[in-house]
């Protein structure tokens, strides 16, 4: 099947390169022992699973350049997977956008007296000197990758990129998240070392974390989970009181001078 064809439905660029001419690809048949397609093209980082079963059911997905267009089938883990142009370019147009949060807003679904941070992104909130221009379709399905307190301020990231959102917030991510953390109350070397390694929240222990003085009353927080409420509720257990939190980075894309109550697009070449 040439990719050259002008129909849009047919296979876009193919996402697994053969080291070698292979031979024809086997008929595409249901495998009750192989894996769900949509599971499949959520590991190989083409999409979530609920964007592959969205894609599915167009008809834009192809498994050894036939087309599947029926949810729950399952084949071997090694088979080829392709998206129509179509697909590829509903994928594209997929963006994830970078909040600078204010104390006020929630991170997900509003609550009695507070707004949700999506309210905050409307044109006239968008940050001067990006490319990318707003259009009303960048809302639909935007979601927090994440939490941020209601009284914490600083990076929140929203995305309609499933991929994001599960490297962000899936039970294995790796990726850090830096906070800048206004403290009052003593801190003993011993209660520092805690915080960095020996805390534990609701009966289960906290993964490692980096965490070091920045001056007399400023503490740094690298953390790779977030459960909620979690900073405060580790200084709580050093006898600390938070009087300001500020995440300024995730992964390797930082707040920056973004200004509070502004947001803007993730970058060409940003990557978490």
């Amino acid at each position: 099947m040439s990719t050259s064809d002008s129909d849009n439905t047919k296979p876009g660029r193919r996402f697994q390169r053969a080291a070698a001419p292979a031979p024809a690809p086997a008929p595409v048949t249901d495998h009750p022992d192989g894996v769900r397609l949509s599971k499949l093209m959520s590991e190989r980082g083409l999409c979530s699973r609920r964007e592959a079963d969205t894609l599915i059911e167009k008809g834009w997905v192809f498994v050894n350049g036939e087309r599947v267009n029926e949810l729950g089938k399952r084949f071997p883990p090694d088979v080829d997977i392709q998206l129509s142009r179509r697909g590829e370019a509903m994928q594209a147009e997929r963006v994830t956008i970078l909040l600078h949060k204010p104390v006020g807003y929630v991170s997900a679904q509003p609550e009695k007296g507070h707004k949700a941070a999506v309210e905050l992104i409307v044109p006239q909130n968008l940050a001067p000197g990006g490319k990318q221009v707003f259009k009303r379709q960048h809302l639909k399905g935007l979601a927090p990758a994440g939490r941020l307190d209601i009284d914490s301020t600083g990076l929140l990231v929203l995305t309609q990129d499933g991929v994001i959102a599960k490297r962000l917030i899936g039970d294995d991510t790796k990726v850090e998240k830096e906070y800048l953390v206004r403290v009052e109350g003593k801190l003993s070397n011993a209660d520092l070392a805690r915080l960095n390694h020996g805390l534990e929240l609701d009966g289960k222990a906290l993964r490692p974390a980096k965490v070091q003085w920045m001056n007399k009353d400023q503490l740094r927080f690298i953390l790779k989970e977030g459960r909620k409420r979690q900073i405060r509720r580790m200084c709580e257990l050093v006898g600390l009181k938070v009087v300001g939190l500020k995440r300024v980075r995730i992964g390797k894309v930082r707040l920056g001078d973004l200004p509070q109550g502004q947001w803007r697009y993730l970058r060409d070449g940003e990557v978490f």
